[in-house]
Parts: structure tokens; C-alpha cells; sequence
């Protein structure tokens, strides 16, 4: 997970480095689920889906945080531990209720006596070595240390509880039933139970228990008029899928092929064999993972995508062009898609292909902050037609998101001293070159 983009057959960029250094998993089909099932309760929070992001966390524990911010980060081993599409929204539900309520920015005033914990998860902490390291956790410390400290953790047990609280609130006014909250709980608790924790001391914990969680959300949970509804099944298909391709993609091919032998002919495994088979270097076995999807839904974005991706990454881009292009049309310009089909176009080192690259290309670093690769793709074929100036300014937007303010300022200097004046291209670098030069300033500062 070193490059920009996986060698893979997913569309996997890796676009930040959150707490505790983990890659962030990007793929088309798993963000528009998580966009449209966490839609409803984004809503009752009083949040806007446009601001709040799920954002997949390449970590196989089992796991949900914020970290600042409306991002809920959610790690792949959670998505692999849950049986249904509800479970996650319990999860994610749970997760809202700290960024609607700010905790993450009282938590860090809290604790200043003490030490700043800037994650709040839903399962993360069982004891207080997850604050303080070894020395915390064996009680090492002085009784000033020790008050503090357990003015932390029952900050942070009382964020978690409202935390609950209010994300139970959030899925009866979305109409999504608790059940999945509840049974996610459970398996919490089985952890627990698995791990030895059953005689641990509540008062020396970031969490309240599961089973006193379980009991207290309980009733409310029950209460609440969507507590039959069944889970969506539209949803749920989509999650499975999800699921399945996660798993084929983090998951030894062995171990994939293991859990999806050939017999099982569903969508599932299908495209876990997909993964597995194209990461072990089994092309045409992989191309027939993809068809064999393609047949059972010809106008599936989701499957042409990883069909043109295997194609691609096969060495083969002109045979990747037109279930990429179709899968670009059929997703409504997903920018990952899109990013994908951008870098086919340019791999096919026809020229003839450059200038519907860098319409594509355009389209998806305009509908995709987060998407460094877009602007590496756009700036290798604007160089490749001759455009330096352009080809500078996307090399500068990139620098510029990625914290590489050196390069950011030399480019964005050249896209300057090469554009017309004025206008929004120019105007773009000078902004880009101000403020990474007062970055760099400030950056400097520091280190004195």
C-alpha cells in the first residue's frame, strides 16, 4: 500500500495518514454505500451528508473513531465482524453523536491537566494503558497523575455514553431500526469475554462495559417505532458485496480462495476470486472472475470498473478503455472511476486519446479534493501535449495537498510565470503559491 494507487483491481487510493499511521482504503462502490446508508441518521444529527464523510480505514481490528473534524473513520476489520448493513449504521450512528456534540474538542480541553486522547471510538480503550502507555496502566504514577487520570477516563466514559445515547436517537428519528446497534454490542461484549476482561475494573476504563451499555440502551432502543423495520435489502445486498470484495482485496489470495472456492458461483465470490486472483498474479483467471460478474449484470458500473481495472493493470489499457468508459458513464462520473478510466486513456500512449483524458481527468479533481493520483493523471497528460504550464499548476495542486510546500511554491511559480495573467488558471497558482509559502513560513517557525 506504498503507491498512490493499488496494483489491484480495486479503485484504492491511499489520501491521508490518520492517528496510528493506518492507510485509508478508497473505492467508488464502497463510499456510495456508506454515503447512502449513513444519509438518514447524518440528517437527524443535524449534519449535513455533503460535510461528513465515512472514510475506510485498512486495520483489521475491530473499530470505529473521530479524530476531529466530521470524518468518521471506520477500520476494515469492523466491516468483516459485522453480519448486516445495520450493524455499521449502529456503528456509525454511535460515531455521529461525538462530532454533532463536539467531543473530540471538549475531550481535548478536558484532559489538558493531564494528556490529550484524540481519538473517540466506539470500542477502542479497555483499560488505561490505551491514554497513558505502560506506566499509566500498571498504576505507575504519582497521586496527582492518578486524580487527573481518572478525571479523564470518566470524561471520556461520559462522552461515550452520550455518544450512545444520542446515536440511538439519531436512527429512530432516521427510522432505521436499533437491532443492529444492539447485536454489534453483543459482540463487543464477546470480545470481552474472549479476551479475559470480565472482572476488569469499570472505573480504570475510556468505555463503559458493553453489558452496561447493552442495558442501558436497550429499552429506548426497543421503544422506538422502527425497531421491526426490516434491514433495507437493497442495502444489505450492497453491503455483502462490499464486504466480500474487502475481503478478497486485505486478505491473503490463499485465504480468499479458501473462503470462495470455485464451487460458490454468487456475486460474493466472484469478486473476491477477482482480487484474490489478480493479486496473485493470475491474470486470466481474474479477466474471468470479471466477466463471469459482467455476465450476471452487463451495465453494473461496479463491474465493468474492476473488469477495466484488471485489464489495465494487465498490461492491456486499449482493451480497458471501453468497460471503463462505461463504467465512468454509468457511476455518473464517480471521480475514482473516472480517475481510472484518465490513466487507461494516458496508458495507451496515443496521443489521440490525450484530450478526452484530460476532460475526464478535469471533472473528477473538480468533484474530488481528497484525490492526489487525479492530478498526477492530469498533469502526465498535459505534459505529454505539450502544456507545460498546466501540467506545473496540477503538479502544484498536488504538492499543495499533500503537504510538500517546497515543490507546491516552485510550481505553482512556473504555472504563474507561463499563464495569462489573470485568469482563473493563473489566479489559482498565486493562490496556491501564497499560501504554501506561508505554510513553509510557519513550518519554519516551529522548528526554531
Amino acid at each position: 500500500m506504498k503507491r498512490l494507487i493499488a496494483a489491484f483491481a480495486v479503485t484504492v487510493l491511499i489520501w491521508a495518514q490518520p492517528a496510528a499511521a493506518q492507510s485509508i482504503l478508497r473505492d467508488a462502490e464502497t463510499e456510495s454505500l456508506f454515503a447512502e446508508m449513513s444519509a438518514p441518521m447524518i440528517k437527524a444529527a443535524g449534519l449535513s451528508p455533503r460535510d461528513v464523510k465515512i472514510v475506510l480505514i485498512n486495520d483489521d481490528s475491530i473499530n470505529a473513531f473521530v479524530a476531529g473534524g466530521q470524518i468518521v473513520y471506520v477500520h476494515s476489520g469492523l466491516l468483516q465482524a459485522a453480519d448486516n448493513v445495520n450493524e455499521v449504521q449502529g456503528v456509525v450512528a454511535h460515531e455521529l453523536g461525538h462530532i454533532a456534540d463536539g467531543h473530540v474538542i471538549l475531550g481535548e480541553q478536558a484532559m489538558k491537566p493531564a494528556m490529550k486522547m484524540q481519538l473517540l471510538s466506539m470500542v477502542l480503550g479497555l483499560a488505561t494503558v490505551a491514554l497513558g502507555g505502560g506506566a499509566a496502566g500498571m498504576g505507575v504514577m504519582a497521586a496527582g497523575q492518578q486524580a487527573a487520570m481518572s478525571n479523564v477516563l470518566a470524561f471520556s466514559r461520559n462522552q461515550e455514553s452520550a455518544a450512545d445515547a444520542a446515536g440511538a436517537r439519531y436512527l429512530t428519528t432516521a427510522g432505521v431500526t436499533g437491532k443492529g446497534m444492539l447485536s454489534f454490542f453483543k459482540k463487543l461484549q464477546n470480545q470481552q469475554y474472549r479476551y479475559g476482561y470480565t472482572n476488569i475494573d469499570p472505573f480504570a476504563q475510556t468505555h463503559p462495559l458493553s453489558s452496561v451499555r447493552i442495558q442501558s440502551l436497550t429499552a429506548d432502543l426497543q421503544a422506538s417505532p422502527a425497531w421491526n423495520k426490516p434491514i433495507d435489502a437493497k442495502l444489505q445486498e450492497r453491503f455483502l458485496r462490499v464486504k466480500a470484495k474487502l475481503f478478497g482485496y486485505v486478505s491473503p489470495p490463499e485465504t480468499t480462495l479458501s473462503k470462495y472456492p470455485e464451487s460458490d458461483q454468487s456475486v460474493y465470490a466472484h469478486y473476491a476470486r477477482a482480487y484474490a486472483y489478480h493479486k496473485a498474479a493470475y491474470p486470466d483467471k481474474a479477466e474471468a472472475e470479471a466477466a463471469a460478474l459482467i455476465a450476471k449484470d452487463p451495465k453494473d458500473p461496479y463491474f465493468e470498473e474492476i473488469q477495466g481495472q484488471i485489464l489495465l493493470e494487465s498490461g492491456k489499457p486499449l482493451e480497458a478503455l471501453a468497460p471503463l468508459r462505461a463504467a465512468t458513464i454509468g457511476s455518473g462520473q464517480n471521480a475514482l472511476i473516472a480517475t481510472t478510466f484518465g490513466h487507461a486513456l494516458i496508458a495507451t500512449e496515443d496521443k489521440r486519446n490525450l484530450p478526452e483524458a484530460v476532460k475526464v481527468l478535469k471533472v473528477a479533481v473538480q468533484r474530488d479534493e481528497d484525490n492526489p493520483f487525479a492530478w498526477v493523471q492530469l498533469g502526465t497528460a498535459y505534459e505529454q501535449m505539450g502544456d507545460e504550464p498546466r501540467a506545473a499548476l496540477a503538479t502544484a495542486e498536488r504538492a499543495s495537498m499533500m503537504g510538500d510546500t517546497r515543490t507546491a511554491i516552485q510550481s505553482a511559480r512556473y504555472a504563474m510565470a507561463n499563464l495569462t495573467p489573470n485568469t482563473s488558471e493563473w489566479i489559482r497558482a498565486q493562490d496556491i503559491a501564497m499560501t504554501s509559502t506561508d505554510a513553509a513560513a510557519s513550518s519554519k517557525k516551529k522548528r526554531r
